[in-house]
């Protein structure tokens, strides 16, 4: 199975995971962009969504809400991002107002929470690891959120430096230490030129991939472990999507890397 998808960042909407081509239950992501004036309607049952923006403003409303005018960042690299959460069974569109760049990550759901607005200002900024492996963490749609399975976050890697690191895992229902979590990647770098590598795999050898990713690629993650590195010489942001019940950091790191940890 090829866990690794691209999006060419053509104008308009972008199908980039869905039920129908991953190995993914619990997530799917679209890619929107929209220049100003152009809108995207948004009316599929049973889902709720995070609405990411990348770069650029839009307008974002539904029945009962409306978001005027959000954004404030041009690109990924231009400061923290702002989210919009849409619960379940609820109609919305997103208007284009500054050549709009936007992830829209979906989950299943029933309960139906309030839409929520998260400002730049309401992200939680955390620098994690150490030399080697150093990273700085977004927290965006996260335990603050009423939600059901959607948690969502940002990651900055400089040049030469592991996130996911040391290699960690959330596939066994072992709480409070482990939660079952899907999560996808999806990656930029600061020059066009600019990569890493990231692997998946698992403690049973059932999966061994590693892949080479530039901007604007996507690595699924169902299930085991998913280490990632930056090339030296460039700078990376990875959004991180993840979905289940347990929303929040609930992983096991692998047990012959634990040392690392002390």
């Amino acid at each position: 199975m090829n866990y690794k998808k691209s999006w060419n960042d053509e104008n308009g909407k972008s199908e980039i995971i869905t039920q129908a081509n991953s190995t993914l239950d619990m997530l799917e992501v679209d890619m929107l962009r929209l220049q100003a004036g152009e809108v995207k309607n948004y009316s599929e049952k049973g889902k709720e969504y995070g609405l990411l923006i990348l770069g650029g403003k839009c307008t974002v409303q539904g029945d009962g809400f409306v978001f005027d005018t959000i954004g404030k960042r041009k690109n990924v690299f231009d400061g923290p991002a702002t989210c919009v959460y849409i619960p379940c069974n609820r109609k919305f569109s997103i208007t284009g107002i500054e050549d709009l760049r936007m992830a829209v990550c979906k989950s299943p759901a029933t309960a139906e929470f309030a839409p929520a607005l998260v400002n730049p200002e309401d992200v939680i900024i955390k620098d994690l690891g150490k030399t080697g492996w150093e990273r700085q963490a977004h927290f965006i749609l996260d335990e603050r959120i009423r939600a059901n399975l959607i948690y969502i976050g940002e990651a900055y890697v400089a040049s030469g430096n592991w996130a996911s690191y040391p290699p960690h895992k959330h596939d066994d229902d072992n709480m409070p230490i482990e939660g079952v979590l899907e999560e996808i990647y999806y990656y930029e770098f600061d020059k066009p030129q600019g990569f890493g590598i990231q692997k998946v795999y698992t403690k049973e050898g059932d999966i061994d991939e590693t892949y080479t990713v530039k901007t604007g690629d996507f690595v699924e993650i169902p299930k085991g472990y998913h280490p990632f590195c930056c090339a030296p010489g460039y700078n990376n942001y990875y959004l991180w999507i993840m979905a289940g019940t347990n929303r929040g950091f609930y992983m096991t790191t692998e047990e012959c890397h634990k040392w690392l940890n002390k």
